[in-house]
């Protein structure tokens, strides 16, 4: 990172604790390990030898995960790139879309098989803003269909986006099931039949975009993660290198 990167993530971080051993490793160490992690998709007993330990490393990672910390991290960028762009804080349209993924031998629970796609493994939900920007993101079995899975990546999001006045998606949530389990309308954006080759669809393909951001990073080339709520932490962890690289290049300039 640099130093205008990690002036925009170092005040999101927790402070150190007021009891136990002190901090003894530099944070900003872990968090370019981290990155690097991601962005090269090496294993955690990987780690070039100048980073800290893995162990310590991955503890930094685990902790954030359970206490919150990645998503919050995620949403005061969020907010700054709204700011950055002129956007009022919370959106009025989101798009949504899935993509399965292939899972490693060590994938523990939440592993099925998506028969659409014939792929087995998770499924990464995603929520997205007109900017292309994550408002939420969800990580589930393959076998979950996508308007199924809408439930669980559109819960509780116009709690924290209530503006959100329309959900736009693809035809696999068309239908009651997928309009029942969202809280906002959904227009569907379908392919016509008389295009021919690589279209590009109105909104849907802002979404697309998205994956292709996350799939830049070689760890989300695959879900190499044992369990899904790793995985998840890594597309916010994605998105926090993606915002906070833009936030620091306008201060640049």
């Amino acid at each position: 990172m640099t130093d205008a990167e990690w002036g925009k993530i170092e005040p999101l971080l927790p402070p150190p604790a007021e009891t136990g051993r002190p901090r003894t490793k530099c944070l900003r160490s872990a968090i370019n390990a981290l990155f690097y992690l991601l962005q090269s998709g090496c294993q955690w007993d990987m780690l070039p030898k100048n980073f800290p330990p893995w162990q310590t490393v991955y503890r930094y990672f685990r902790d954030w995960r359970k206490d919150g910390t990645w998503e919050c991290i995620h949403d005061a960028l969020y907010r700054a790139v709204r700011e950055l762009k002129g956007r009022e804080e919370s959106p009025t349209l989101a798009i949504i879309d899935a993509q399965s993924t292939k899972t490693g031998s060590d994938a523990r629970g939440d592993v099925g098989f998506d028969a659409g796609k014939n792929v087995k493994g998770r499924k990464r939900h995603i929520v997205v803003d007109i900017l292309g920007m994550v408002l939420k993101a969800n990580v589930h079995s393959a076998g979950i269909q996508d308007r199924d899975g809408a439930a669980l990546a559109l819960d509780k999001i116009t709690a924290r986006f209530p503006f959100i006045e329309k959900v736009v998606a693809d035809g696999a949530y068309a239908g009651p099931i997928a309009q029942s389990n969202s809280p906002r309308p959904i227009e569907i954006v379908k392919r016509s039949d008389q295009a021919k080759g690589f279209v590009v669809l109105p909104k849907r393909w802002i979404v697309e975009r998205t994956f292709a951001w996350l799939g830049i990073n070689r760890r989300l080339s695959k879900d190499f993660e044992r369990y899904a709520e790793n995985a998840l932490c890594f597309i916010y962890a994605a998105m926090i290198k993606l915002m906070s690289r833009r936030l620091a290049r306008y201060v640049e300039f």
